[in-house]
């Protein structure tokens, strides 16, 4: 890990949070000091590539090992020590059960031993926090209409405060970032694949090839037909050229990347037509992909809407969103309990 500056010494009486993120197979830890943050620290982990995707078992034993450093070099960055911290937050879902233990486990321990308040986090309602992260620039202004659109999930929220948040419009099945990932799979590139989806379609002719888009009612999204139909023309394709061109692959990349940002466009759109609300945020980890931004960046100016997306340190899964989340919780007074236990699935 690189070495930094030491951070100036934090006021006495200071809010400092500790946040700790641990849904799936990134480890990080964040301080949050008086609503700003001062580290924000992420491992990951590279297991997971020899397999193509994320295995739940080996990300549990990877959280285990790299946790205790990453929070050591949280605390070292900000410039603090344990005993100064004055809240503890950490996500409590949902995610991977037994990565997500690991983080609780953690969390409750810390928080007990300091005799602070501990906060559980909702991972996706902190995705759309993490626009309030200062240092960003602009912040969409409330009310407005949020596309969180990850690996794990895809869902689109009305948000009016910072704790009134409306999920509007949400995936019956498979989220666009796994779409993305089974789609470089098929293509034979690395994992993660999404961001070497968004590369390789760069440089692709997005129309060369077609794919249906999936037809589903209302704000709702679909995008295991997407997979299903992207597999069959791989498979197409490959039959009839076994050795396929860089250029073939590309332009398939790009058919891929494009087909899924209009399921996603095309739902956002009419999210703005029922709401009423011009003010737009795209969050989570496939709101980097560069295809996505330049897509709604152009529907922003054609519509003259605002659209905010948040820097990408704090796009992928990070602490400094759960620390800012927590922050929030904190100050409504909403607190956990030390027996507080994860969850998996998003709550009904």
């Amino acid at each position: 890990m690189a070495k930094l500056a030491a951070a100036p010494k934090p006021r006495s009486g200071a809010e400092i949070i500790l946040g700790i993120e641990s849904s799936c197979d990134d480890t990080a830890a964040a301080v949050l000091i008086d609503g700003v943050v001062r580290s924000n620290v992420v491992a990951g982990q590279e297991v997971h590539r020899q397999w193509g995707g994320v295995v739940p078992e080996l990300a549990s034993r990877a959280h285990q090992q790299n946790l205790v450093p990453v929070v050591h070099e949280a605390l070292r960055r900000a410039g603090i020590g344990p005993r100064e911290i004055t809240a503890v937050a950490f996500t409590q879902g949902p995610g991977l059960i037994g990565a997500l233990l690991v983080g609780a486990c953690f969390a409750r321990s810390m928080a007990q031993a300091l005799g602070v308040p501990l906060i559980a986090v909702d991972h996706l309602q902190a995705h759309v926090l993490a626009h309030f992260i200062p240092g960003q620039g602009a912040i969409p202004e409330l009310p407005f209409i949020n596309l969180t659109v990850s690996g794990g999930h895809t869902r689109i929220v009305h948000v009016r405060s910072p704790l009134d948040m409306e999920v509007i419009g949400t995936t019956l099945d498979d989220a666009a970032g796994e779409a993305f990932d089974k789609g470089a799979k098929l293509l034979g590139l690395a994992y993660p694949g999404g961001p070497l989806i968004d590369q390789w379609a760069r440089r692709g002719d997005p129309q060369r090839f077609r794919l249906p888009l999936p037809q589903v009612d209302g704000l709702n999204m679909s995008f295991s037909g997407v997979k299903t139909a992207f597999r069959d023309l791989v498979r197409h394709t490959m039959e009839k050229d076994p050795a396929p061109s860089e250029q073939t692959r590309a332009d398939l990349a790009a058919t891929l990347q494009r087909t899924i940002i209009e399921v996603l466009v095309e739902k956002l759109i009419a999210a703005v037509d029922r709401v009423g609300c011009d003010r737009i945020g795209v969050s989570g980890g496939v709101s980097v992909n560069s295809g996505l931004r330049d897509r709604l960046q152009g529907e922003g100016r054609a519509r003259h809407w605002t659209v905010h997306f948040p820097h990408p340190e704090y796009c992928t899964d990070n602490a400094a969103m759960i620390a800012m989340a927590g922050r929030s919780l904190l100050h409504a007074g909403i607190v956990a309990s030390l027996d507080v236990v994860p969850h998996a699935r998003p709550p009904k």
